[in-house]
């Protein structure tokens, strides 16, 4: 009997824990960072921070997480801004499902089928488009200067986009601006410009109040030192005086009291005494001269010595600044006749330059005028022959220079009418002739005589020379 019961309640055990297996495989639980969507009989129901069971064949449930996704938004072309300037945005967005059932209802509409790369490609889509829309709005300066104002304006901008995917906008950061044309390097030189030069200007201010500051310093150091050197010494002056008159007052009493000690003395003893009393009197009255005359030397001696250090005063003072004038003088006068030689140096320099250039001038001048000399005295010793001999050689050059506009021809077109020998070719060849014919005539009006007869005249002279075989 008590076998059957233990074999019962064995089997009875066994089949709670089946149950509770059974009965914990069907409950599913939410985590904080994810939301259960459930679906079936009973319809779509959000199951957020607790658990529900799934019943089976019946219900079936996906997860969709909650936690914050966060991706790179960085559009592949550039961006305009409202200048026109082309520029790069790098950012980062920061994106959650909101915890509302309705908003985690919305998102499981648009994304649960999809994979987490999708679906950050199709936020990132929109979001790179509102970017596009902001950034042609501002301008380069207001991007790189305020980028809390863009993440404002994105945040404001992609709430009602996002929110209709049941998202929301936690944050949103420009990470980094660039341009191609270097804008925005280039747009802070200005300022670094400004910056530097007040920098420059203050340093340069405060060095410069330094430099009076140094110089104020030095000048009441030197004026105090000698108010304190001229107070000493007067001190000690006065210092001394008084010593020398409180010595001299204080022998003069000790001199009055032992003379009253003498008189009273004097007074007691006998008449020789007394009258040995008054020499004494005397000899001490002497001696009391003499100790203030001694007294008043010593006054003169200090006053000496007082005198003495004023004027070492003045001679450590004054005189320094005296020989330090003088120096200064010599030096101005040693540069002055430094200047003076070196003036008188570049003068005589450029007076000899100047006589060699005026000798060489006169030189050549002088060359020329003798050979101005030499060919007139040669003309004059030109005879008729001379002349001639010269017209003669001359003539190649004349014809040469009567033919040169022919020369210059390139090409010469005949055009003959048949008109007998004067025309075509023959035309040209007798002009030639003609032009060569009025040389003899150029050079009788040259010289003044016939061709023909300086001819004959050569014959004459050639039959008239004798030969030298019939010598």
């Amino acid at each position: 009997m008590s076998t059957d019961v233990f074999v019962i309640g064995s089997l009875m055990l066994l089949a709670i824990l089946f149950l509770m297996a059974m009965f914990a495989r069907l409950y599913r639980k939410a985590g904080p960072h994810e939301a259960l969507v459930v679906y079936g009989f009973r319809g779509t129901r959000i199951v957020k921070g607790r658990g529900t069971v799934i019943f089976p064949m019946v219900e079936n449930c996906r997860c969709l997480s909650l936690e914050l996704m966060s991706f790179d938004v960085a559009p592949q072309q550039d961006l305009y801004t409202r200048q026109g300037v082309a520029v790069t945005v790098e950012a980062v967005a920061q994106i959650k499902v909101k915890s509302d059932p309705e908003s985690v209802q919305t998102a499981a509409e648009q994304f649960l089928t999809k994979t987490p790369q999708e679906r950050e490609g199709l936020i990132r889509l929109v979001m790179e488009g509102h970017l596009r829309g902001i950034i042609g709005q501002l301008t380069v300066e207001e991007i790189v200067k305020q980028p809390e104002m863009v993440g404002d304006r994105m945040r404001s901008t992609c709430a009602d986009d996002m929110s209709k995917m049941g998202l929301e906008v936690i944050s949103f950061t420009i990470k980094e601006v660039r341009d191609k044309n270097e804008y925005i390097s280039n747009m802070g030189r200005p300022d670094i410009a400004r910056i530097r030069r007040d920098a420059d200007v203050a340093a340069a201010e405060a060095e410069r109040d330094t430099a009076i500051k140094r110089a104020e310093a030095q000048r009441a150091a030197a004026v105090g030192k000698a108010l304190a050197d001229q107070e000493r010494v007067l001190a000690e002056t006065l210092s001394q005086a008084k010593q020398a008159e409180a010595t001299r007052d204080l022998e003069i009493k000790r001199a009055n009291f032992t003379e009253t000690i003498k008189k009273q003395q004097a007074q007691a003893d006998k008449a020789y005494e007394i009258q040995t009393n008054v020499m004494q009197q005397q000899v001490v009255a002497e001696q009391v001269r003499i100790q203030q005359v001694e007294k008043e030397r010593e006054i003169d001696v200090q006053e000496a010595e007082i005198m003495r250090r004023e004027r070492e005063l003045i001679a450590t003072v004054l005189k320094q600044a005296e020989i330090e004038r003088k120096r200064i003088e010599t030096l101005a006068e040693a540069e002055r006749q430094r200047l003076i030689t070196e003036a008188e140096g570049q003068a005589a320099a450029i007076r000899a330059q100047g006589e060699a250039e005026a000798e060489i001038i006169f030189k050549k001048g002088e060359a020329e005028a003798r050979a101005m000399n030499v060919k007139a005295e040669a003309y004059q010793q030109y005879n008729q022959a001379a002349v001639i001999d010269k017209l003669i050689t001359g003539l190649p050059e004349v014809v040469r220079a009567l033919s040169a506009p022919l020369a210059n021809v390139d090409k010469i077109t005949v055009v003959s009418t048949g008109d007998g020998h004067a025309a075509g070719l023959h035309k040209v060849t007798g002009d030639i002739s003609q032009i060569a014919a009025q040389v003899p005539a150029l050079f009788e009006t040259l010289s003044g005589m016939r061709l023909s007869d300086l001819l004959g005249k050569i014959r004459t002279i050639g039959d008239s020379t004798p030969r030298p075989d019939k010598q």
